[in-house]
């Protein structure tokens, strides 16, 4: 396959992997969680307090028990998802704090948002996966919030859904409530969750996140390691010293995964960019990003890992041309570089700051085309219809073929909100913009919407382990 991206020699990938080795050889990398600590002395690492000297030893054992791909199961069946080799799943935004609306204000979020999210990801013909902290629910209890978010996933949705790692008890809470959806234990070797570990750069793992992804994968859930680097602020402002950094933390925390459950499905992620030196903000719509995607893929599948990284990306604070350059541009390198979870495919804006209901809906039209680009094509004599070619001759016209009228569904794709009607249908339509079509599509979709079908004795078993969990705190989902 031939691209114009940069694509490592076997030379230049050994480069990143040994100075990467060398960093958690002799300069170490911190947990700061307890029980890790343990589960590395146990295990015979190095340590000197909390900092872990992990040998390339401990690297290459913990890699050779990762599974190269593993499915994600969802309460229906038949969205069960494959995540590695040559499948890839989208999944929408992650982590935003607030709503941009449609005339461009940001709001704080709240459940129903979330909940809205959820239910245009059950109606997606191009998001595979539900997200976690699509946006945070500023009206949900602190303390329940996460099982607020992981109910309207199970309630509302039956596609595999993202996990909630924002602490221990989160991580327990998704263990129990997952295993009261699906009535089984961790030791059936298919996971219902994906969790994002997100790793402290430089060289640290919070408690947070570090017993999280004990606790995760030892209930059987999978957990995607990921580094968000900031070239030239928490990384070296060389993008091969970006990759040496980033490469270091994600396999540290891929061993602890490893050795807390060996054979725990395991995703490599980036989400590592450039930092804009004028006003020291992240730039998740740098070229930088795409470039960073490209390379990072290359190492997950030299390990042979899935790989993860950000979709649909952009630093533009509405649904404009900046945000649909970037986002379209973000994520179709994601597909063609081979990522195999592709998170934030849908709604982002502002470098993380807000979701937009509009934005996610012009996301999606643009990953069915990114779908259909990147599709397996048949080339057999039935495809190519020479004999037809032929029998229209010099001259003719293929327009009133019954072939035409029979696949032209199938073989070019319908858009449902990009236009291409002429300049007097336009007009005539009262010349909306591609914000306004999305705006009226959303409120069609979430009309639309029906709830999956669930028994009622498991719909009553998933919010009663909820309540559980909760504790007495309120769920709004409930």
């Amino acid at each position: 396959m031939y691209t114009r991206m940069h694509t490592f020699t076997e030379a230049e990938m050994d480069r990143i992997h040994e100075a990467s080795l060398a960093v958690l050889e002799r300069t170490g990398i911190i947990f700061n969680d307890p029980e890790s600590v343990e589960i590395l002395k146990s295990h015979g690492v190095r340590m000197d307090g909390k900092k872990a000297f992990l040998s390339a030893k401990d690297i290459e054992s913990a890699l050779a028990s990762c599974p190269a791909s593993f499915t994600v199961k969802a309460l229906n069946p038949e969205n069960d998802r494959k995540i590695g080799g040559d499948d890839f799943v989208m999944l929408p935004g992650y982590g935003a704090p607030f709503v941009t609306m449609s005339d461009g204000n940001q709001r704080p979020s709240v459940y129903r948002d979330y909940e809205d999210f959820v239910k245009l990801v059950q109606g997606s013909p191009s998001i595979d996966m539900n997200g976690f902290l699509m946006v945070e629910p500023s009206d949900s209890d602190p303390r329940a919030a996460h099982l607020d978010m992981l109910l309207a996933g199970l309630l509302c949705c039956d596609k595999p859904l993202m996990g909630s790692p924002i602490n221990r008890k989160a991580a327990d809470d998704c263990v129990g409530l997952i295993r009261a959806a699906f009535g089984d234990g961790p030791g059936d070797g298919r996971p219902a969750t994906v969790s994002l570990i997100n790793s402290l750069t430089p060289l640290q793992f919070s408690e947070e996140m570090a017993s999280s992804l004990v606790r995760l994968v030892r209930g059987g859930q999978a957990v995607c390691v990921a580094a968000l680097i900031m070239s030239g602020s928490s990384g070296p402002i060389t993008i091969p010293g970006v990759l040496a950094l980033q490469n270091a933390e994600v396999l540290a925390g891929i061993t602890l995964a490893q050795l807390a459950q060996p054979g725990a499905p395991v995703v490599y992620g980036s989400t590592s960019s450039a930092m804009d030196l004028k006003s020291g903000a992240l730039a998740i719509g740098a070229p930088e990003l795409s470039v960073i995607v490209n390379l990072t893929s290359q190492l997950a599948r030299r390990y042979g890992l899935p790989c993860r990284s950000g979709g649909s990306l952009t630093d533009s604070l509405c649904v404009d041309a900046q945000a649909g350059a970037e986002s379209a541009l973000a994520l179709l390198t994601a597909v063609n570089s081979g990522v195999n979870f592709i998170l934030h495919s849908a709604g982002i804006l502002g470098s993380y700051i807000s979701m937009s209901f509009e934005k996610f809906i012009a996301d999606e039209e643009v990953a069915m085309m990114v779908r259909r680009m990147a599709a397996p094509l048949a080339v057999g004599e039935e495809e190519i219809d020479a004999k037809g070619i032929m029998e229209v001759g010099p001259g003719g016209n293929f327009l009133t073929r019954p072939r035409t009228a029979r696949l032209c569904r199938k073989e070019i794709f319908q858009p449902r909100l990009m236009n291409r009607m002429n300049v007097e249908g336009w007009t005539a339509k009262g010349s909306p913009d591609l914000a306004r079509l999305a705006s009226g599509k959303l409120k069609e979709r979430l009309e639309s919407w029906k709830a999956p079908d669930m028994d009622p004795s498991r719909r009553a078993d998933i919010v009663k382990k909820a309540r559980e969990l909760a504790g007495g705190a309120p769920l709004l989902a409930a």
